[in-house]
């Protein structure tokens, strides 16, 4: 590699670690806490601050002067966000709960007031259950819709009117969603299939809303208290690595 070519790429390098210095909390930032964050020299930072405003990565205003992210990286973000499918990015998570179970895995989305499945790991297990992709139920029935609706802020207006129609008793439904989003994971046995168990943690998009669930299902002669609460320690963590996936902080 040619000298000026490898100055090219610690430029692009440099340039990068100044986007990253953004975060949620702080995305506008002064040229002094840029160099707090990005080990450079002044003029440096300046010079690059410059070809990032004059692209449209940064801007700045204010005096004195303060950046922060510009539209281009919104239009990547874009591109980006649009670009992913849920249930291509969730495969590899969805096996390593599928390894750490051997129960059937399965991906939900909300769609209204019923949740989709979009990807389904069948059990290897000669008893098991499963549903299919394509399937569709009521959010309000079972662990891996509740899931979903205990971490999208659901007003009990709003359950009253997912529970027409069914024997569910709205007020003790939103206690349940409390408990389920302090808990991190929901749980419901014999609520579509009787016999069956479910397991249900949410995932989160880049706007940090309830994306859909990530889900286990077994028999109630395998599934006890004690593989509940082992199998949702582990759809918590790998919901959480799927939400990262998504762009989720």
């Amino acid at each position: 590699m040619s000298t000026s070519s490898g100055d090219g790429v610690r430029a692009v390098e440099r340039a990068l670690d100044i986007l990253k210095a953004f975060s949620v909390n702080e995305h506008e930032l002064s040229a002094a806490q840029l160099l707090e964050r990005v080990p450079l020299s002044r003029p440096t930072l300046y010079r690059l601050l410059q070809t990032l405003v004059h692209s449209g990565f940064v801007v700045s205003s204010g005096d004195p002067q303060r950046f922060r992210l510009g539209p281009a990286v919104g239009q990547l973000t874009h591109v980006w966000s649009s670009g992913l499918n849920i249930s291509s990015v969730g495969q590899a998570i969805m096996q390593r709960v599928w390894e750490a179970t051997q129960e059937t895995v399965a991906l939900f989305v909300p769609q209204g007031n019923m949740r989709l499945c979009v990807a389904e790991l069948p059990s290897p297990q000669a008893l098991s259950f499963k549903r299919g992709v394509g399937y569709q139920e009521r959010i309000v029935l079972g662990a891996s819709g509740q899931v979903i609706l205990a971490h999208a802020n659901t007003s009990i207006e709003a359950i009253e009117r997912y529970a027409e129609g069914l024997n569910l008793d709205p007020m003790r439904l939103a206690q349940e969603l409390r408990q389920i989003r302090k808990r991190g994971y929901a749980t419901s046995k014999n609520a579509l299939i009787e016999g069956a168990v479910a397991i249900a943690s949410p995932f989160f998009n880049s706007h940090g809303q309830v994306a859909g669930s990530i889900a286990v299902f077994g028999p109630g002669a395998r599934l006890k208290e004690d593989k509940v609460r082992q199998f949702g320690a582990v759809l918590v963590k790998e919901a959480a690595a799927l939400s990262q996936a998504l762009g989720h902080t």
